[in-house]
């Protein structure tokens, strides 16, 4: 607290802030002002909101769930300043229990389309209380001559009240007299008015701005009308609150309703910025203080008691204004007129552009708006976000399926990652600095899907490095000087350019795997530990406990174990040890993240309904459009944020795809004409530089849903990743599938362990013949393949594309820009030749991200697997095989996985990775 305002506060006035915005609330900001002592309360109206509304997108989030859900404009403005108003009341709560009711206050005004008619500003009033259920709310009604009896009506039934809008000294007697009235008619009744509050906003600075036009240059009147009438004003509270009237009631608990001095700020350039503040000080008042006034206080303000000096100054200033002709009761009830007006006008021009994003919002959507609507309003009959908060697992398994709503129960520890981690946030921290200190400046994650994803994400976008593969030409300052990169590949040309970059001298190695044993992660480790000469310092483990990966760690004398959350599942697991460990090496602030990550949680309660819940509408919309047939979640993303587009690749079609169902996920694939997709498409744009901001447009006035979502702040990733969470499970409970289980993902491991055994006995991988060859490429197929060209058995395979369908590229290569590039341009070419979605993951990190929605998804699907010859291959140590023979073996085994599967499947092997620029000639 600064000292002007600790002196204010001392003589007895409080500041009460007169503002209101949800990005101060959200972002500490206001707490603090709360907690230096800066304000001790907060008053809003029309003009307040329509600024903070209107004048911002800090809204359009929770507007957009809510346009989604069909609700109208009012109920939705209805909605966002009730949440305002919730949230300050809750900050400001310990101050009014600390105050014992003295200060705490948070006012929300009824509507100035009702400041002429008395019974609906009554039942406005008590609709406001028991909608926002605050004891330290204060709900404004305006001083006009129906709405005094208003005020004394909604004191009578024991709202707090503040009267507003008050100019003229009859007028504010008749308020005060209304607010005795009001706790006189409650002891009449027997009730109880020790803890009912109010307070009188007596409007000041309007009153100079009024009159002063109306005086000649240089007249000393200038600038005193204002001060005068709120002295006037003040001496007229003082006889009011004495004699026999109010010490009845003052007996029985009664609390003076102090005046407030409302229009603070000064409107006159020619005045002190702070003058009238500095001017209207005393005992047992309040002045309502825009921000730059506040600021300006602070700063050189003058704390003094003001208020009763001068008082026939005051009168005899007043007097002379009537003298020549200026008429305080004329001036005063233009200036409420004009209040009232001004306000109608804020909350006409706020309810206009509620209206136009509601309707942009809900035409985003397209055709399945209303079905949309209709499915919130379903999961709020059906007490969804009630049931997914209490864990239950029938949202996602039928009793019948015991062990289906067994792995529900196991695998909810997610939505409570944010405090676990808090938990352990100066055990992550205290780690960083060790290996900072350690001189390792680099940091390799040997991980694979849930266990390594989050960490790529923090490290492309909390790093200044040189974009790779889909990340490019996009960077960020780096909190940390150590870098951080993932290895999730068996290729070997993958695995020597990670050795050649994270030399064991400068590095530490996290080996990342909830289940201990996953073979690729297995790999990877036998080969850096080797390099590493078997030394313990520079290596890590994160994983579950009592997993085969901690025993091995500790016998090894691993630096550090950490032990993530076993009832986390791994593609839930962005928030535990496996995304943060990595977040706390590049030096993230995780405070930070997880406050972000908490705001999301908390705007998905279980109180809330479906529609202000975001993961949840966004959770709608995806199931619901599957349903409609628009199961193709077409994923774009600004560079800074491809990364993420592939996080959200996995926790979709991992989730989702079993059962014969799912929602295939699309991500970053080259956005076309609109003529370039079917009705099967939903685009979720993921937006921090705009550069597809004309795409987008495009493709919505074509008619496909088009989902933005800004992220303009990367720790906004830490939000994002709690809604996609809660919307993925959501979307799976709409289309009817367990999102918690993967039936099919060991099948492939199966076949590959198997081919792997026979390798190691035989020396030989059997991979069976192929059914074409021609100029060093080989082409395998479970059906006859002709052609005179690669050209042509490609052309063949690819009419067997069915509508609605997607094709895949399983691509077994070393994952870089140049590959990544030629992908890309494959991609294009057989979405022009097929009409269908078209994926593109590289072998084997796709298996552990969409390897379950190509073997339990729908089947109608094309898959070309791709393979080459390795250039150099490398051994694995104590395994008794090499990279390339690894992952050939997964390859094959993914191919025959898809055949048992009943998939329609084509292997093409090339010569060689660089080959592929031949698989795209033969496409054209």
């Amino acid at each position: 607290m600064s000292e002007t305002i600790k002196k204010l506060t001392s003589l007895g006035q409080s500041l009460w802030y007169d503002n209101i915005q949800r990005k101060i609330l959200e972002n500490g900001e206001f707490k603090a002002m709360i907690e230096r002592g800066d304000i001790r309360g907060v008053t809003s109206n029309p003009s307040i909101f329509n600024n903070a509304i209107a004048k911002s997108t800090d809204y359009d989030s929770a507007l957009t769930s809510l346009a989604w859900a069909g609700w109208d404009t009012k109920k939705i403005f209805w909605q966002l300043v009730i949440e305002d108003i919730k949230a300050a009341c809750d900050a400001f709560l310990p101050l009014y229990e600390e105050s014992n009711g003295g200060d705490g206050y948070v006012s929300i005004e009824v509507t100035p389309d009702l400041a002429y008619d008395t019974e609906k500003t009554v039942a406005q009033a008590q609709q406001l209380w028991a909608r926002v259920a605050r004891k330290n709310l204060m709900v404004k009604i305006p001083a006009t001559k129906e709405g005094i009896p208003a005020i004394r009506r909604s004191i009578a039934a024991g709202l707090n009240i503040n009267i507003t809008l008050i100019f003229s000294l009859k007028r504010y007697a008749e308020v005060m007299d209304a607010y005795l009235s009001g706790l006189e008619d409650r002891v009449n009744a027997k009730q109880s008015i020790d803890h009912i509050a109010s307070v009188a906003s007596f409007f000041v600075s309007r009153v100079d701005t009024k009159i002063d036009p109306q005086l000649p240059d240089g007249s000393p009147l200038k600038g005193k009308a204002a001060i005068a009438n709120a002295k006037l004003a003040y001496d007229e509270y003082h006889k009011t609150f004495a004699g026999s009237r109010w010490e009845k009631l003052k007996v029985k608990g009664a609390r003076v309703q102090r005046p407030l001095w409302a229009s603070t700020s000064t409107k006159n350039p020619a005045y002190p910025d702070t003058y009238y503040v500095d001017n209207l000080i005393g005992p047992e008042t309040v002045n309502t203080i825009p921000p730059a006034t506040l600021d300006a206080f602070k700063d050189h303000g003058t704390a003094a008691l003001t208020l009763m000096r001068g008082v026939d100054e005051a009168q005899n200033d007043i007097a002379q204004l009537e003298a020549r002709g200026i008429s305080m009761d004329v001036v005063t009830k233009e200036l409420e007129d004009e209040g009232v007006k001004a306000f109608d006008e804020a909350i006409t021009h706020l309810l206009a552009t509620i209206e136009e994003r509601r309707k942009n919002a809900a035409s985003s959507l397209g055709p399945l708006s209303d079905s949309v609507a209709q499915r919130l309003s379903q999961l709020d009959s059906d007490s969804a976000p009630a049931r997914l908060w209490k864990h239950d697992p029938s949202l996602w398994a039928p009793a019948k399926d015991k062990a289906g709503q067994h792995e529900v129960t196991i695998r909810m520890g997610w939505l409570d990652s944010t405090d676990k981690a808090r938990k352990k946030l100066k055990e992550y921290q205290d780690f960083a600095k060790e290996v900072r200190s350690a001189g390792m400046d680099r940091v390799l994650v040997l991980g694979m899907g849930g266990s390594s994803l989050t960490a790529e994400v923090f490290s492309l976008l909390f790093d200044d490095r040189p974009r790779t593969m889909d990340n490019k030409s996009s960077t960020v300052n780096r909190p940390s000087s150590v870098k951080v990169g993932i290895l999730d590949s068996t290729d070997p040309a993958q695995v020597a350019e990670a050795a050649k970059n994270y030399p064991p001298e400068k590095a530490l190695y996290i080996v990342a795997s909830k289940s201990g044993g996953t073979a690729e992660v297995m790999a990877n480790f036998n080969y850096f530990w080797k390099l590493s000469k078997k030394d313990g310092s520079h290596f890590i483990a994160t994983t579950d406990p009592n997993t085969s990966l901690e025993a091995l760690a500790r016998k090894n004398k691993f630096r550090k174990v950490f032990l993530a959350d076993e009832f986390v599942g791994g593609r839930y697991s962005a928030l535990t040890d496996f995304g943060l460990v990595p977040a706390a090496l590049l030096g993230v602030d995780l405070n930070h993240l997880l406050d972000r990550a908490d705001w999301m949680r908390s705007q998905c309660g279980e109180n809330d309904p479906a529609a202000r819940n975001p993961g949840m509408a966004l959770g709608a919309v995806i199931g619901e459009s599957a349903l409609h047939g628009r199961d193709k979640l077409t994923v774009v993303a600004d560079p800074p944020l491809s990364a993420f587009a592939n996080w959200i690749e996995q926790i979709i079609a991992e989730s989702s795809g079993k059962n014969g169902k799912g929602i295939l996920p699309v991500p970053l694939e080259p956005i076309g004409n609109p003529d370039a997709y079917g009705d099967d498409r939903v685009f979720v744009y993921l937006r921090q530089t705009g550069e597809h901001d004309d795409a987008m447009t495009k493709l919505r006035n074509a008619g496909h849903p088009v989902i933005q979502f800004p992220i303009s702040n990367f720790y906004d990733i830490g939000a994002e990743i709690f809604r996609w969470e809660i919307a993925v499970v959501t979307a799976c409970s709409i289309i009817g599938v367990n999102a918690f289980d993967q039936p099919n993902v060991e099948s492939s491991k199966k076949i590959t362990k198997a081919k792997i055994a026979e390798y190691q006995k035989k020396g030989k991988l059997k991979e069976g013949k192929p059914a074409w060859k021609k100029d060093g490429v080989s082409v395998f197929s479970p059906t006859a393949v002709t052609g005179a060209s690669l050209n042509v058995v490609l052309s063949k395979f690819l009419k067997k594309a069915k509508p609605s369908g997607y094709v895949a590229i399983n691509a077994y290569l070393p994952r870089n820009d140049e590959m990544t590039d030629v992908l890309q341009k494959i991609r294009v070419a057989i979405r022009a030749k097929t009409g269908n979605a078209v994926t593109a993951g590289f072998g084997p990190r796709f298996q552990h991200s969409t390897g379950q929605f190509h073997k339990g998804g729908p089947k109608n699907a094309l898959f070309l697997v791709v393979t080459a010859e390795a250039e150099k291959d490398i051994d694995i140590p104590t395994e008794g095989l090499s990279y390339g023979t690894l992952i050939r073996a997964q390859a094959v085994g993914d191919y025959e996985a898809l055949i048992e599967a009943k998939r329609k499947v084509l292997r093409v092997h090339l010569p060689s990775a660089g080959d592929v620029k031949g698989l795209l000639e033969a496409l054209a």
